[in-house]
């Protein structure tokens, strides 16, 4: 039997899986464009940028909350959260806002869950 996931573990695993997801899937041939400053680049060299930060575990594997962005913008720039609520629209910038302050704690197997989704996800786009 195969020895369990650390919870930390885990929510690495699952960053991974996610992240690969969100640029295959926002990228055509392999090219993405970064949301907030429209550079395109090969999607090994950009990143999964979160509108509300990573530190709120209830946006932070939601879809509509992560998008490309470039290195440049995300970690330099602190994400351009300004010109990210442009991309996104007032009305879903508002509401990832209000949904990033709800306290959620995943359970391990939810955890599991999301990483066999997106596992598959990520399998669908390559």
């Amino acid at each position: 039997m195969a020895k369990k996931l650390t919870r930390s573990k885990l929510v690495k695993k699952l960053d991974t899986v996610f992240s690969q997801y969100i640029r295959l899937k926002d990228s055509k041939d392999g090219i993405g464009t970064c949301v907030t400053c429209g550079k395109q680049d090969h999607i090994k060299n950009l990143q999964a940028g979160h509108f509300q930060s990573r530190k709120h575990y209830s946006t932070r594997w939601d879809e509509r909350n992560v998008k490309i962005q470039c290195a440049a913008c995300n970690v330099f720039r602190y994400g351009e959260q300004y010109k990210y609520s442009l991309y996104l629209g007032i009305t879903l910038s508002k509401q990832l806002l209000a949904d990033s302050r709800k306290l959620v704690k995943f359970t391990s197997d939810e955890l599991e869950e999301m990483i066999t989704h997106y596992s598959n996800e990520v399998k669908k786009h390559t």
